[in-house]
This record gives C-alpha cells, sequence and structure tokens, in this order.
C-alpha cells in the first residue's frame, strides 16, 4: 500500500485536495472498479467521476474493493445538465450518494454551466444549502469561464473552490487561471495529457522528458501541478498510474515552462462553455 504519495494543496475554505489523482472514464462495471480499488491500494486518493459517467456504481464499489478508509478518499462527481436547478439538484446528489454507496462526496461540481437554460446560480444556492447540511464537504465547478464565475459569486458572495477546466501545455487557458489564481480558485485539469492535441508529440516535450530521464507525459502532467494546478489523468494500466503519480522527484526550470508554452494552441482551441452544452 501506498507505493504513491501526493502531495496536496490548500482550497478556499480550508481544505485540502490531492494534486492528483484518477479519472474514471478508462473503464465500466466490475473492470473499472477492480482497476479503481488498486490505484487507491497504491496510494491514490482523489477519485473523479460524474453522474453523466454513469459510473458511479463501479466508482463506489472500487472505493469498497480497496479497503481504504472512506475518510481517507477525495471523492468528487458532478452535477449534470438535467439536474441542474432547485429541487433537482438535490436529487441529483442523493442519487450520486446511492450509486456511490456513500453518506457524502467530498467534491461536488457542476458539469457544465449550460447557459442557455439560466440555471446555474440556482444550482449553485442549492450545492451551498447541500454543503451546509454535510452532504458536500467542498462545492465547486467544472467549465466555467471567468464571467460565468462572477455570476455565482455575485448571487452569493461565495467562490467555488475549484474550477475543473480543459488543461495542458496544449491549451494553457492562461487568462482563466490567472482569474482563478488571483480569487484563490484552484484549477483543476481534465485530460490534463493533451492528447487530442497531440501534447505528449512535441519535439519539445521529448527533449525536456530526456533531460530529466522521465516520460514526456510525466513533463506534461509536471507543467501543471508545478503551476498548483490539480490533475485527474485516467488510465486502466498499473504502470501509467504509477508513472502519472511521479511527478515530485523532478522541476522544471523557469526556461523549460517557457519552452512549454510555444506548444499552447490558445482560447480558441479549448471548448468554449458559452456554446457547448452537456446533459
Amino acid at each position: 500500500m501506498n507505493t504513491i504519495t501526493i502531495p496536496s494543496v490548500p482550497l478556499l475554505d480550508g481544505g485540502s485536495i490531492p494534486l492528483v489523482g484518477t479519472g474514471t472514464l478508462f473503464a465500466k462495471g466490475n473492470e473499472l472498479a477492480d482497476r479503481l480499488a488498486e490505484c487507491i491500494y497504491d496510494g491514490y486518493r482523489l477519485i473523479d467521476t460524474a453522474a453523466q459517467y454513469a459510473n458511479e456504481v463501479a466508482v463506489g464499489e472500487g472505493i469498497r474493493r480497496s479497503s481504504v478508509p472512506r475518510d481517507e478518499i477525495f471523492v468528487t462527481t458532478k452535477v449534470a445538465g438535467s439536474d441542474q436547478g432547485r429541487g433537482l439538484t438535490r436529487h441529483g446528489l442523493e442519487d450520486s450518494l446511492r450509486r456511490l454507496n456513500t453518506d457524502y462526496v467530498d467534491l461536488l461540481l457542476i458539469h457544465w454551466p449550460n447557459p442557455s437554460r439560466g440555471l446555474a446560480v440556482e444550482t449553485w444556492q442549492e450545492m451551498l444549502e447541500l454543503h451546509a447540511e454535510g452532504l458536500v464537504k467542498h462545492v465547486g465547478v467544472s467549465n466555467f469561464l471567468p464571467h460565468q464565475l462572477e455570476e455565482l459569486y455575485q448571487a452569493t458572495g461565495v467562490w467555488p473552490v475549484v474550477d475543473q477546466i480543459q488543461l495542458s501545455p496544449a491549451l494553457a487557458r492562461t487568462e482563466v487561471r490567472a482569474f482563478l489564481a488571483e480569487r484563490g480558485i484552484v484549477a483543476e485539469g481534465w485530460r490534463p495529457l493533451g492528447q487530442a492535441e497531440h501534447a505528449l508529440d512535441q519535439i519539445i516535450v521529448h527533449t525536456i522528458a530526456e533531460r530529466h530521464g522521465v516520460e514526456p507525459s510525466q513533463v506534461v502532467l509536471r507543467w501543471a501541478v508545478q503551476q498548483g494546478a490539480v490533475v485527474i489523468p485516467a488510465s486502466q494500466h498499473r504502470q501509467r498510474w504509477l508513472s502519472n503519480a511521479d511527478l515530485f522527484s523532478f522541476e522544471l526550470t523557469d526556461q523549460e515552462m517557457i519552452d512549454l508554452a510555444t506548444i499552447d494552441l490558445g482560447e480558441a482551441k479549448a471548448w468554449d462553455a458559452n456554446t457547448h452544452e452537456e446533459w
């Protein structure tokens, strides 16, 4: 147990979140439960799922099979678009708790702002009530842009503790991350290896990896955690998830960070939360 040790970063509300976690889109059913149990046994503590992924039952079973106490694991799930709005948010969380077989989740996120519905604010308000009741330890969002975050704050006076965004050196989200940093909101990167953007194929990534004696994937993930961003890469292979967490024995130089900035495709290549919606 605890083959790996992962440091944490503080949250606005006084809590903390591990810098590296695992996504759960790599498998389903018993396969996911078994692999996740191994992953937790090896030392992972941040587990990311969502109602929309249709795998919360397997995630809950994986946690049970790991034999690691529930209070040592940081479970994130997300409010689906169809569960946004007064009353529906509570119902959606209750369903997630039932599927996960737990009394609370550590972090609840609004999965997408879905601006055409105009329900983000009342969803956020209900999430704050669920937090006050102890059903949720921390509340945050996913895929929110600065103006969408400001709408939540103006309505409630409370910033999300996390904004989970598409993030890698190939989609550096510089302006969004600057906004988050100024307000103490933790950036958490989904698809942090930037596969779709071919981050791992870039010559500069391979050059830096060879220089440090690490894998290109480790360079890409180190780029994020070195700036205080949380990453949640997903893998069903043990050697890969061990490698994904082994990011703290080397450090990228200032010049290497500058060099990696050259592969950024720009904000226009990220999914636009003003128009992209999911249910």
